[in-house]
């Protein structure tokens, strides 16, 4: 049984509606931007620290990624990937810009998504 409830930061995905690449996920409580089969980002509208824009990236890409968009930060629980609260006054600008830059094929952001192993059927009395 899936979520009635919307997520309010949907429209930062809204730049690839015409893009072949881009695919839309369920990740967790968020929703998840693929590109070109890469997970790049990630939008979620809880209670801080998931309030906000995930950009899924490795931890030696943060500099440069944070040099550009200071803004970004480790976020607090998944610190491989950068987070921008939506608390943060510049929030659609930054967002905006940033997802741009995933538009682009931006080097610096993507990740493999991680495969899901299937479990091994556990058979009683055998």
């Amino acid at each position: 049984m899936g979520s009635s409830v919307k997520n309010s930061l949907l429209w930062v995905f809204e730049p690839f509606e015409d893009d072949p690449g881009f695919m839309r996920k369920r990740l967790f409580g968020f929703e998840a931007a693929y590109v070109d089969g890469l997970l790049c980002l990630a939008v979620g509208d809880g209670e801080e620290p998931w309030n906000g824009l995930l950009v899924c990236t490795s931890r030696d890409r943060h500099a440069d990624l944070t040099r550009e968009f200071a803004q970004l930060a480790p976020h607090p629980v998944l610190g491989k990937w950068l987070y921008l609260s939506q608390r943060e006054e510049e929030f659609e600008q930054v967002a905006r810009v940033v997802v741009e830059a995933v538009k682009r094929r931006d080097l610096r952001v993507g990740v493999e998504p991680g495969v899901r192993k299937k479990r091994a059927k556990t058979v009683i009395g055998s």
